[in-house]
């Protein structure tokens, strides 16, 4: 990066941080509903319609910020938003789920963990309430990052800069500890965090050259991962293991006919 791009970063950053802020209220939700926090939310918004596409079952979650549906997308007919607060769907304190072990198939976590005094408790109460093999997604504010930057060196102490930004690697331990297994993820928003519109577009090539040239550095990370039960065995349906059957059958007789084939 040049100098002159990197003194225009942080121009841009000072003059964003000099005009007064939008946020009405300190919740996240309104957050997004400012210039930075609609860029962030729609680039959130393409990840999870592209994923949950491919994830089948009978009942969904979204955990917080029922403002954005994010399950929009999904397959699943039965799905509903926790929070403690209205537009939730239902409402409940995320910590203790009032739903049975066992029973829930996907579960969508944006932006919860970072601002929860127990996110142990949190992602235990999920392990509980969903079934094995089950998906959970998460995003993220990663810490190593423009966006995380900001949030150390930065004055503001509104929603999200007040919030406890979690490394990818931790996250992944906590996963692996509690029984999920990471099948996927990616990094995203590697814009530098303005508050005017105008420097975001300015800034909007860093979304490709950062997944490039950084990809570790994206403001926010999106994680997938499965529910593992040790000792458990997935049932396949009869039709399935027949048509497995079927097709290794011709491979076994190949195997058998070279093996009593006569040597010349």
């Amino acid at each position: 990066m040049s100098a002159n791009a990197g003194m225009g970063i942080i121009v841009g950053m000072a003059e964003s941080s000099i005009e007064a802020s939008v946020l009405s209220t300190g919740t996240l939700a309104a957050w997004f509903a400012t210039p930075l926090g609609a860029y962030l939310q729609s680039r959130e918004q393409a990840y999870f319609d592209h994923t949950l596409a491919d994830i089948f079952g009978f009942q969904a979650l979204q955990i917080g910020l029922p403002e954005n549906p994010f399950l929009r997308s999904s397959r699943i007919t039965t799905r509903c938003s926790v929070d403690l607060e209205e537009p939730a769907q239902v409402l409940a304190d995320p910590h203790w789920l009032p739903f049975a072990e066992n029973s829930t198939d996907l579960i969508v976590l944006p932006h919860v963990l970072e601002f929860t005094d127990e996110p142990h408790q949190l992602l235990r109460e999920i392990y509980r309430v969903m079934r094995p093999e089950g998906q959970l997604l998460i995003a993220g504010f990663n810490p190593f990052s423009l966006f995380g930057a900001k949030r150390y060196f930065g004055r503001e102490q509104a929603m999200p800069w007040n919030g406890n930004f979690i490394t990818l690697y931790r996250l992944k331990d906590w996963l692996a500890l509690l029984g999920f297994e990471v099948a996927g993820g990616r990094l995203d928003c590697y814009v530098p965090p303005f508050k005017q519109e105008k420097w975001l577009k300015r800034f909007n090539f860093f979304e490709k050259a950062g997944d490039r040239w950084w990809p570790v550095a994206g403001g926010v990370y999106f994680l997938r991962a499965t529910k593992r039960v040790l000792g458990m065995r997935v049932i396949t349906p009869t039709w399935a293991r027949r048509v497995r059957k079927k097709a290794l059958a011709p491979v076994a007789r190949q195997a058998r006919e070279l093996l009593t084939e006569p040597a010349e």
